[in-house]
């Protein structure tokens, strides 16, 4: 494979950066392959599963390629989160080297399907169309500073008809060991295995999809971790300075009651109606970032307030924490919502500037997606589908470090690899317009 790049420092950088993350493969005969389907992501071309990228590094042995790149993505066993691991120590120390480490972000990414038959397809919602959607959908954590995010973990969310069908599980080749998990029990488990692994440490951010589950907010602030979590509009809090009944007065018979109560005038508000309840003068306009074409400014409230979520069954109150609602100007009613366990004397430009760090991911996945086809993945097992995407993240981490590099008025995403001229020979199925 004789690789044409436009300039010999890059080369040299990949070289350098393959070398050490094949460490991480457990076998020599496997850096070939490793560093061609990395390199075959990094080329332009609409389509960037196997066929496509064997014909685009290698036209005059196509075959050849493709059958050594297939066995390499679809059947080696080698360890994605070895590999990812790999990526983060080299990548992480670029992005600090610019900027500190403020944000671990939880979220998912829909890949649309056709068929039945791909590892944990099935109708759910898929972000990428905005719908309910015949798709797959993988959880993943990303560490993000202000210029930049890494997914550092990744991994395919498997329905309930999956993880309970034998027959499916045995033909994807699913490992014993896995079993159905909600999406916030996975990123849980992400979160646990990056503090277990040393990741440098931010505040954990998520939309509301994540942020509605009381459990997995429960659980960042087990591990030791802030968060600012998206909830929803319906979400129940006490208003500042009110908190939940005492338990009932002891009768003197049986056991004392413990669980502190509320009662049908004093009970907690929806996030809604307590935004509607501020006066005017609690709001006000923060300006977190500049967009393309203009800052991005909206206004904002934020108070101190306990979460309702079941507390009926618990001795104590929910420790105070924020409530941050935006409320666009001229809009009938706010627009989004967020509870943080982030200090109490934080200010709010700052509150608003971490909850907004979320658009981070937004752009990993358009990047990954668009760029360097993470959804593009055409065989139907589990180990594939994280081969895979384990190494999209690898190119793309590689992307990130050059970056981290550029000075702040260098080009945003330097092409770095020019494509060879593509063989006349009559190309396989699936690798031509592909191409």
């Amino acid at each position: 494979m004789d690789l044409q790049w436009r300039d010999g420092a890059s080369a040299l950088r990949f070289s350098a950066y393959v070398e050490r993350l094949t460490r991480a493969l457990g076998h020599a005969d496997r850096v070939a392959p490793f560093q061609a389907y990395c390199v075959g992501l990094m080329l332009p071309g609409q389509r960037k599963s196997v066929e496509p990228i064997a014909a685009r590094i290698e036209p005059a042995r196509v075959g050849a390629a493709h059958q050594s790149l297939h066995n390499f993505v679809a059947q080696e066993a080698w360890d994605d989160g070895a590999v990812l691991a790999a990526v983060r120590d080299m990548v992480l120390p670029a992005m600090q080297a610019q900027a500190p480490i403020r944000a671990w972000i939880i979220d998912d990414t829909g890949m649309p399907k056709k068929g039945r038959h791909s590892v944990g397809v099935g109708r759910q919602y898929c972000g990428q169309v905005g719908k309910q959607e015949n798709c797959q959908v993988a959880v993943s954590l990303s560490v993000a500073t202000n210029q930049a995010s890494l997914p550092v973990a990744f991994r395919l969310y498997l329905p309930e008809a999956w993880a309970d069908d034998p027959e499916r599980r045995a033909k994807a080749g699913i490992p014993e060991e896995i079993a159905f998990q909600t999406k916030p029990q996975i990123a849980l488990a992400q979160i646990r295995a990056a503090i277990a692994a040393d990741v440098p440490r931010g505040v954990v951010v998520m939309d509301a999809g994540y942020g509605a589950d009381g459990e997995l907010r429960a659980g960042i602030t087990e591990l030791g971790l802030a968060y600012v979590a998206g909830v929803q509009s319906s979400v129940s809090v006490w208003p500042p300075g009110t908190t939940p009944l005492a338990p009932k007065p002891w009768s003197g018979r049986g056991r004392p009651p413990k669980l502190i109560r509320r009662s049908a005038d004093h009970k907690p508000v929806s996030a809604r109606d307590l935004a509607k309840m501020l006066p005017a003068q609690a709001w006000q306009t923060v300006t977190w970032r500049e967009g393309t074409k203009m800052s991005l400014t909206s206004r904002f409230a934020a108070v101190r307030v306990r979460p309702g979520h079941r507390d009926y069954w618990r001795a104590q109150p929910w420790p105070e924490e924020w409530l941050l609602m935006e409320w666009p100007e001229g809009e009938t009613e706010p627009a989004q919502y967020w509870l943080s366990t982030l200090p109490e004397a934080i200010p709010v430009s700052e509150l608003v500037d971490t909850a907004k760090l979320r658009w981070r991911i937004e752009r990993d996945y358009q990047e990954l997606k668009q760029e360097l086809g993470l959804g593009h993945y055409e065989g139907r097992g589990w180990r594939g589908f994280h081969h895979h995407a384990t190494l999209c993240i690898a190119a793309y981490g590689f992307l990130v470090q050059e970056r981290a590099a550029l000075p702040p008025s260098g080009p945003d995403s330097p092409a770095l690899v020019t494509p060879r001229a593509l063989s006349q020979a009559p190309r396989p199925r699936g690798s031509t317009a592909a191409l």
